[in-house]
């Protein structure tokens, strides 16, 4: 949250724990739905961060439920903002932060999707 807020974003926390996402982010007139997730170290037998992308039942979230599921690497301080359509359909994304050519990469830091929209899910308003 203090993240988002830092780079100009209003940030809501929803009141109980009853929604499927973490975080209201808004930006200019639309508001994203966004779940939070985060790896504290490094897979022991690969060299990449697995970021669990599922909720408590192991079930993938889907576009219905979120609109972004952020995925924080503790150890190297990036973070990775996924539209739901990149996630929803896996159980863990591994990632390697700063590994030129890496599958996500291109999402490193992607906090302007927030601002533009992911290309293919449809903002909530």
């Amino acid at each position: 949250m203090r993240k988002a807020a830092s780079l100009g974003f209003a940030v809501a926390k929803p009141w109980g724990d009853c929604d499927r996402y973490d975080v209201i982010v808004r930006s200019g007139r639309t508001l994203w739905r966004v779940q939070v997730k985060s790896v504290a170290a490094l897979n022991p037998y690969r060299r990449h961060y697995r970021i669990g992308v599922v909720d408590r039942w192991r079930f993938p979230y889907t576009a219905d439920q979120i609109d972004f599921l952020v995925g924080y690497v503790f150890p190297e301080d990036a973070w990775y903002i996924f539209p739901v359509a990149v996630t929803e359909s896996h159980k863990i994304v591994c990632v390697r932060p700063g590994l030129k050519g890496a599958k996500y990469e291109e999402y490193r830091e992607a906090w302007e999707l927030l601002r533009t929209g992911p290309r293919k899910a449809s903002p909530t308003v």
